[in-house]
């Protein structure tokens, strides 16, 4: 589990969190939803230590990971995996390297132990065969599933996603969705998914953390959201014509 206590952020005299406190739970796909500019993604460079909040603090499990020093963190950060938006794989690096990369850096284990790791990452994301490739000749969807190959090489308690679903198209993301889910529940992960995408909220939303002007404007599972009384978070919501069709449609209309 993480917990964010009173979590307030100020780039000079401008406050982007004014105190957030929610918690974010283990073996939960947990989202993190809201306009541009709600502090979606300062909230969650804050909870990867990427920020310093100005207040507040951040708990992973029972450690404060805002009191950390430099060789702290960088030991607990073996614990957390990150799938970037863009998945951020190195062009020049194949596949298998791709993945290789955490266990080069943060291991020592031999170069069997590793294939043998990178493999069994592959056959999670249904990439087996697929080592000797480089990304750039892959699909945008599989170059996904490398990132989260990657993300989970090194079998962390924690894995964030940053708008895991930018740029592929809607089938393409139902699949990223339930194999985020599916590592989500498999491993008792704790998951936090910075989203925009109003599908995925509807399909693996477990705990869903509305911002909104910097504040922590609602909470929520993906089952309460049509009928959620928070006129703000309506106003978001209905904004998809999608989410406006099932609305429709769940009025007669």
């Amino acid at each position: 589990m993480i917990r964010a206590v009173d979590i307030k952020k100020s780039f000079g005299d401008v406050e982007v969190l004014k105190g957030i406190s929610t918690t974010f739970d283990k073996g939960k796909t947990n989202l993190i939803i809201g306009r541009s500019g709600a502090g979606k993604t300062v909230f969650l460079k804050i909870l990867v230590s990427l920020f310093q909040p100005t207040e507040g603090q951040i708990f992973y499990e029972d450690t404060d990971i805002t009191k950390l020093n430099k060789r702290q963190l960088i030991e607990i950060r073996k614990d957390i995996g990150m799938l970037f938006q863009g998945s951020a794989l190195f062009d020049s690096m194949t596949v298998e390297e791709n993945i290789r990369f955490p266990l080069d850096m943060f291991t020592n284990m031999t170069r069997k132990e590793k294939e043998d790791r990178v493999n069994e990452r592959l056959e999670v994301v249904n990439l087996e065969g697929s080592n000797k490739k480089y990304p750039g000749e892959i699909s945008g969807g599989m170059q996904k599933r490398v990132g989260i190959a990657r993300s989970i090489v090194l079998n962390p308690k924690f894995l964030f996603c940053d708008e895991p679903n930018s740029g592929l198209d809607p089938k393409t993301s139902l699949v990223i969705d339930e194999l985020i889910q599916q590592i989500t529940v498999d491993n008792q992960i704790t998951t936090v998914i910075n989203t925009h995408d109003m599908n995925s909220v509807m399909e693996i939303g477990e705990k869903i953390n509305f911002l909104h002007m910097g504040k922590l404007a609602w909470v929520g599972h993906k089952s309460e959201v049509l009928d959620s009384d928070n006129q703000l978070l309506q106003e978001f919501i209905f904004a998809s014509p999608f989410l406006q069709r099932l609305r429709d449609k769940a009025l007669g209309k």
